[in-house]
């Protein structure tokens, strides 16, 4: 028996990929997270310095900070990997009877 049959999740019709605008959103939303990061290391790089007089720590967030907007752009713009999923497909079975002729009715 195949272990499709048993498998009560969805026969996938389709193997298209997420609409344009669904990617877009992603993209989106990936490169406003990383601009936003941004912000948070340039505070506390100044808090670093300020409080404790750590220059040396200061300076390696503020490292971390620099190449943010250039990595947030190439990740933004690099479009989503395909995805390796197990999905049920339909899988006819080899004893189901198929006609062996069909019945041709022509018009006059």
């Amino acid at each position: 028996m195949n272990s499709s049959q048993n498998d009560d999740s969805p026969v996938l019709i389709t193997e298209a990929q997420p609409s344009m605008d669904d990617q877009q959103a992603v993209r989106r939303r990936r490169y406003s997270i990383m601009m936003a990061s941004r912000i948070p290391c340039l505070v506390a790089a100044v808090v670093v310095f300020q409080m404790w007089q750590l220059w040396w720590l200061s300076l390696i967030i503020l490292a971390v900070s620099i190449p943010l907007p250039w990595m947030a752009v190439l990740i933004a713009n690099d479009r989503p990997a395909r995805k390796n999923e197990d999905v049920n497909r339909f899988h006819r079975s080899r004893r189901s009877i198929e006609p062996s002729g069909h019945q041709v009715i022509e018009g006059s």
